[in-house]
């Protein structure tokens, strides 16, 4: 019976084996089977790929939900698969034409800093960033209502949060919310209808104007003219359509590549 165990253990490590690239680390478990890798050989640094894309990467610094550097982001870099950041160089060079430059806050996120996200919110009592984030809603209900999840569409490596910034004025875009705001606000449609599943047409109220719409909708557009999909609780989030890697969840730091 013993060896027909090992035999089986040894059949399922062989078979996961063929199936991850050779440095990519696997997780064999008779009990647990996770794809999760510490590879970052199919990633590149955004920077590298789009030289004007400006960084400002809130989980390297205390000016977040959690109020605390996130565990995993070591230097305040902006980290993307090969293919996403690719597409993500021919947004900005369709914004550039328009005079705009993209702002990143978040790309790829490493499932330690999910896990941070996790125990934070677990932790009813740490309400210190309330009045800057999550003012509306209570901290008891982030996980119903999904702002908080144990697994994150950026761990995959082909997500991006972003917003875009004027160049002639030196500004941000008025986007009518802050990043990482828990609300309605911060839905795409606020302040509009969807028409059909894609377009969203802007319905005069007073949470948004219509300039801060049509500043969302701008970002809108040129993200999924070139392969990007949008996330219908949040104007700066979008996942690549046909992302490298939509069933692994990458553990390695966030740092210079």
């Amino acid at each position: 019976m013993k060896t027909k165990v090992l035999f089986a253990a040894f059949l399922c490590c062989l078979f996961l084996s063929c199936k991850q690239k050779p440095t990519e680390a696997v997780v064999c478990d008779s009990a647990v089977q996770q794809d999760i890798t510490l590879s970052s050989s199919d990633f590149v640094n955004v920077s590298d790929v789009v030289p004007d894309a400006l960084l400002e990467i809130r989980y390297y610094s205390a000016y977040n939900f959690v109020g605390a550097r996130v565990d995993g982001y070591e230097q305040p870099n902006a980290l993307m698969t090969r293919q996403s950041a690719d597409s993500l160089r021919a947004v900005a060079d369709e914004l550039r034409a328009k005079g705009y430059a993209i702002k990143v806050y978040d790309a790829y996120r490493p499932q330690m800093a999910v896990d941070h996200f996790v125990r934070w919110g677990e932790d009813i009592a740490d309400t210190a960033m309330r009045h800057v984030f999550y003012p509306n809603v209570d901290k008891s209900r982030l996980f119903d209502l999904d702002y908080i999840a144990r697994k994150s569409s950026h761990t995959r490596g082909s997500t991006v949060d972003l917003t875009l910034f004027d160049i002639a004025s030196g500004k941000e875009l008025d986007m009518g919310g802050p990043f990482d705001w828990f609300g309605r606000e911060s839905h795409p449609d606020c302040g509009g209808r969807y028409i059909d599943k894609v377009r969203i047409e802007y319905l005069p109220n007073d949470t948004i104007s219509r300039e801060q719409f049509n500043n969302r909708m701008l970002l809108r557009e040129a993200m999924m003219n070139h392969g990007f999909k949008p996330y219908e609780c949040e104007w700066w989030h979008f996942t690549l359509k046909d992302e490298p890697y939509p069933d692994t969840y990458f553990n390695f730091p966030v740092k210079e590549l």
